[in-house]
């Protein structure tokens, strides 16, 4: 389990995966200086409860990974988070979807020979 640090002091934890794809995301939001919200929902250990977070060119945000290893980058996931975070109610972690498989042309059908 990774965790996702704002300005110091507000700390969740989430997924090594998914916290790589939340990454990305804000990144590209910020570096076209966007700002939005980010709202998570809180562990029953901690009370549970949801957080939200506006985030901003200047925020303090930190992503500490538990795991070593890069995860590898779902697409489409990316595009549904960025779909999020581009909405009124911002940024908030959906579950990954199954990414479009890329098709080899090894299933269209073949010319019948001559």
């Amino acid at each position: 389990m990774g965790k996702f640090i704002y300005e110091g002091n507000v700390k969740t934890e989430i997924e090594d995966r998914a916290l790589t794809h939340l990454q990305l995301v804000m990144t590209a939001k910020l570096r076209r200086a966007e700002p939005f919200p980010f709202s998570w929902r809180e562990d029953a250990s901690v009370g549970g409860g949801r957080t939200t977070v506006w985030v901003q060119p200047g925020s303090s945000l930190v992503f500490k990974y538990f795991g070593s290893r890069q995860p590898s980058v779902n697409r489409a996931w990316i595009e549904a988070l960025a779909f999020t975070a581009n909405a009124p109610s911002g940024l908030y972690l959906v579950p990954e979807p199954q990414e479009a498989s890329v098709s080899t042309g090894d299933d269209e059908p073949s010319a019948p020979a001559a």
